[in-house]
């Protein structure tokens, strides 16, 4: 993970070294050799998504991307709100790699391993999984964590309440419903201790007004100003992931070409379905940079 852009660019290897810094530890050493099994815990697999895709940005930077001039806004899909931010300048790479190590550590210990899931649901809309979650919350915590458009919703909550879902989707008409292989049911209530340590982490943060507005997970909505920033990353730990809508107000704005920074492909392909006509291109391998540069002239 990483290791071509540090291989093909200095610029990618002064990020991967400023994380590695600021945490104390050779993330990039897990992120290039492995073992897989300790770069996917949520407290590295956090900051590393942050460090590929911050090191993508600098390598476009260093070759004459013009982010204030020639990008209208940007977003991220969970963690990746705070690349977001540190791609805009609101936060330092140092201390967005802090603060996702923070995050990662709060949001697997808030509930016992085991005790919390995360499902999808593939082929209902966002209300009628609203609907499904509320009848399977007899069994416990059950909300919409994820609403990603194009049919898809993911639901997190207690395990039993979240298996009750997968259990009742196909009577409701849903194509498919999965159990996510994630370590803690992310972005609904049960998070609530792990808010509560992010605000008193963000509250130490230095955060200034981006280069292009954020478009924040939980308003779907753009903003500049540091103490909004702040308090909606505190709301995004129990929050429901807006990206429908996000991608749906971006494209009412205007805006035709979705450029994906980092790792993966999934939200491109979101992007498509949601958006008519959009436009995609994903930013994260060497051959993808330069044709990215070409695409922005």
């Amino acid at each position: 993970m990483g290791r071509d852009l540090a291989d093909a660019f200095p610029e990618a290897r002064a990020v991967f070294a400023e994380v590695d810094d600021a945490l104390g530890q050779k993330l990039s050493a897990i992120m290039f050799d492995g073992p897989i099994e300790t770069l996917t815990l949520t407290e590295n697999a956090q900051p590393a998504l942050m460090a590929v895709s911050l090191a993508v940005m600098q390598v476009l930077t260093a070759r004459g991307l013009r982010l204030a001039d020639q990008v209208s806004y940007v977003a991220g899909h969970s963690l990746g709100e705070y690349s977001a931010l540190a791609a805009a300048g609101s936060l330092s790479v140092t201390d967005t790699a802090r603060l996702l190590r923070i995050r990662g550590r709060a949001m697997q210990d808030a509930v016992p391993v085991g005790a919390g899931a995360m499902a999808a649901v593939i082929g209902l809309d966002f209300k009628a999984v609203v609907d499904l979650a509320a009848a399977a919350a007899g069994e416990g915590v059950c909300e919409p964590a994820n609403d990603n458009g194009a049919g898809q919703v993911v639901v997190s909550g207690t395990r039993s309440a979240v298996e009750r879902v997968v259990e009742l989707a196909g009577g409701r008409g849903a194509r498919r419903a999965v159990l996510l292989p994630v370590s803690a049911p992310f972005h609904c209530s049960l998070m609530k201790p792990a808010a509560d340590a992010m605000a008193t982490a963000l509250a130490d943060a230095t955060i200034v007004p981006p280069r292009v507005p954020v478009v924040a997970n939980v308003s779907a909505k753009p903003t500049t100003e540091p103490d909004v920033i702040r308090r909606q990353l505190i709301e995004q730990v129990t929050g429901l992931v807006r990206w429908r809508e996000t991608i749906d107000w971006l494209a009412g704005e205007g805006v035709t070409l979705f450029a994906e920074i980092g790792t993966g492909r999934v939200l491109s392909g979101l992007a498509r379905r949601i958006a008519a006509g959009a436009e995609t291109q994903p930013v994260g391998k060497s051959q993808e940079i330069e044709q990215f540069l070409e695409k922005m002239g």
